[in-house]
């Protein structure tokens, strides 16, 4: 059997099985092999059904004694039972609504099977019992659990797997030299392993290589990409205009010396003629907005046009009057484009962005659209770079033709490990807050102190200032116990808030609707915001001194911190106010680590030990990044020793290393165009 042969073809599937292996995305039989369990069950093997505990799962040989007729039960359930035997031990295997069952069974068999033990008095049953293959009784049976679609059973890919092991043998793609420093079981056994592990060691050492050369092949392709990019990139040479110093004598502030050392690391990347694919990482309100801006200004003063994208409309608006404002005296076109852009004014912006009229354009995923093309795009920025998916991002990039690149996030991530994520991009941080931000208090309540908590809020109101209210959901969820946001809004009004002006936004309110009450809440008519995550980055609201955000325990660490950086931008003493259900030590411990520090970076270092990816990100990235085992925060350990042999093959001269390289190599010349660099 060849690992390319069509899946139609294995034993036991056959045509129509084989469509909806293809649903799967399993067209062959390497596809097949590299449909990886999603989890795996630990059976205890038990020699006498007396020695089951009830509740256990467990799996054990018996004879079938006799299958009994099926029962209609009065709740319209159908029961199909069988009685097994062991010697003289007697036990009943029982189905509710499965007549087709005890199918698999004949009198007088013995057969291995697994199932939920049942006692009750001197009764035993087990309930769905199913039977096992391929097992030795000599110990624990490890099982293997598949994502499941298209009706297709765990015991079909069981047997399939198992089957297409028995006829093949998995040639090694591993160099030698790495397989031997770390110790590595082969392809061929790792493979095995993986879907049928006979221990929890062999299970554990193939997930180790299977990561181990994900994690391999990711950084050689990262590194290779950055050598590709800048052999085949010849960027646009833009020179220092002499109106940048024009420029900075016009801020309204000084630039901290983070912000001037990144500002300088750009402008140098925009001398050179290789197309710059850089990474501004900076916590919340350290000024990455202006460091973009005069980065822009530079390029535009070249004779180019530059672009900004941004995730929501609010931030979107905000960058725009926000760069109006800085540039207002230099005579520039700047436009906005969005959702809400009237048709006839998104007709006119497309047509002066064709010809040239406009200088810079900020706008949503608006700016992706097909029919928005520029006369002369020199620059493109990305804000908070990980909310869009890596097509929308490609398509921007490839909006105009070896132009520079500046990503922001403003989710910061541990130093350490943005060399390994970013290892194709070059990273910058601001590391500094500007002078004059506000400390702010944090503390955290139970929710059952919740009316004490909005009395504090109602007295900062009646000083004069605003308060957000952050809320995780948007509908009831009866079941998690969760605050709604409409839910919420009309409490406050019915109630703490009677008195005061409240509003409220969420992601799916419409665009219009969602710009008046933010336009309303920055002057100063609306007091409190009931709001879900949607103004967790960019909005600023200088009169805004308190936040609050219910069910705390059900967000980040990286994400709260974003959140209670919506206050603290005035001249007001500002407060964060954690409510949560605090349920075990687990959340108090969280919880202290944003009492303890303002450091974004220090957040996402402890984010990353207490949650993991999905929390430094906000979503996990494995649809993104194409692992399928392994995860680039969570095996950090095992991506650091796969990048520093990426390397060294990179730099190596040695035969097979030049062949795997060129392997590489070839397969992104041939995708080059599809791949987003950022």
């Amino acid at each position: 059997m060849d690992t390319y042969s069509d899946i139609k073809y294995v034993k036991g599937v056959g045509p129509k099985m084989a469509e909806s292996l293809n649903k799967c995305g399993i067209f062959n039989v390497l596809d097949l092999l590299l449909y990886f369990p999603r989890d795996y069950e630990n059976v205890p093997v038990r020699k006498s059904i007396l020695d089951c505990e009830k509740t256990e799962k467990v799996i054990i040989e018996c004879t079938v004694l006799n299958i009994l007729k099926d029962i209609r039960l009065k709740n319209n359930k159908t029961l199909s039972t069988i009685i097994f035997c062991q010697g003289d031990n007697k036990f009943k295997g029982k189905w509710f609504n499965q007549t087709y069952a005890k199918n698999s069974f004949k009198t007088s068999n013995k057969y291995l099977i697994t199932g939920k033990v049942d006692k009750f008095k001197e009764e035993i049953t087990i309930m769905n019992p199913k039977i096992v293959k391929n097992t030795s009784m000599d110990e624990n049976e490890i099982i293997a659990t598949y994502p499941l679609k298209n009706n297709i059973t765990n015991n079909f890919f069981n047997k399939i797997i198992s089957d297409v092991l028995c006829n093949i043998i998995i040639k090694e793609n591993l160099p030698s030299g790495i397989i031997e420093k770390y110790c590595f079981c082969s392809l061929n056994d790792t493979i095995r392993n993986i879907h049928s592990p006979k221990s929890l060691d062999l299970l554990n050492e193939a997930k180790r290589r299977l990561k181990f050369q994900e994690l391999f092949t990711y950084s050689l392709k990262i590194l290779m990409l950055k050598e590709f990019i800048k052999s085949h990139n010849n960027g646009i040479q833009f020179k220092m205009t002499k109106e940048l110093t024009t420029l900075k004598e016009k801020l309204p502030y000084n630039l901290t010396k983070a912000q001037s050392k990144v500002v300088r690391e750009i402008l140098i990347d925009q001398k050179k003629n290789i197309g710059m694919n850089r990474l501004l990482q900076g916590d919340v309100g350290s000024g990455k907005t202006v460091v973009a801006i005069i980065t822009m200004f530079n390029v535009v003063k070249n004779g180019y046009q530059t672009a900004m994208m941004a995730p929501t409309e609010i931030l979107a608006k905000q960058h725009y009057e926000e760069i109006k404002n800085i540039l207002n005296d230099f005579s520039l076109n700047i436009q906005i484009l969005s959702g809400s852009t009237t048709a006839k004014n998104k007709q006119l912006i497309k047509q002066d962005l064709k010809s040239g009229i406009i200088d810079i354009i900020i706008g949503t995923h608006a700016l992706i659209e097909d029919n928005v093309e520029f006369e002369n795009l020199g620059m493109i920025v990305t804000d908070e770079q990980h909310r869009f998916g890596v097509s929308q991002r490609n398509r921007f990039s490839n909006k105009g033709k070896n132009i520079d690149i500046l990503v922001m996030t403003a989710t910061p991530i541990p130093r350490t490990l943005s060399l390994y994520l970013y290892g194709d991009l070059d990273v910058s941080i601001i590391d500094e807050l500007p002078p004059g931000r506000q400390k702010i208090d944090t503390s955290y309540e139970s929710m059952d102190n919740s009316d004490k908590v909005y009395e504090f809020a109602l007295d900062e109101i009646n000083k004069g200032r605003q308060v957000y209210i952050v809320c995780p959901l948007v509908e009831e969820n009866e079941e998690m116990k969760l605050s709604s946001v409409e839910m919420l809004y009309e409490k406050l009004k019915r109630e703490q808030f009677k008195s005061i002006e409240v509003g409220m936004v969420y992601g799916k309110m419409p665009s219009k609707l969602k710009n008046e009450i933010m336009d309303k809440f920055k002057a100063g008519e609306i007091k409190a915001l009931v709001s879900t995550t949607v103004i967790e980055v960019g909005v600023n609201v200088p009169n805004a001194t308190v936040m609050i955000v219910e069910n705390a325990e059900r967000f980040g660490l990286a994400q709260l911190h974003q959140l209670r950086g919506r206050v603290g931008r005035g001249k007001y003493k500002s407060y964060c106010i954690l409510l949560a259900n605090i349920t075990n030590n687990i959340v108090r411990r969280r919880l202290g680590i944003l009492i303890k520090s303002n450091d974004g970076f220090f957040i996402a270092e402890e984010d990353l030990k207490t949650r993991g990816a999905g929390e430094l990100f906000g979503i996990r990235q494995h649809g993104e990044s194409g692992l399928i085992l392994s995860d680039v925060i969570e095996d950090i350990g095992i991506l650091k020793l796969a990048n520093s042999e990426a390397k060294r093959l990179i730099q190596s001269d040695n035969a097979c290393d030049t062949k795997v390289k060129n392997e590489i190599l070839q397969k992104i010349e041939q995708t080059s165009s599809y791949i987003c660099f950022n």
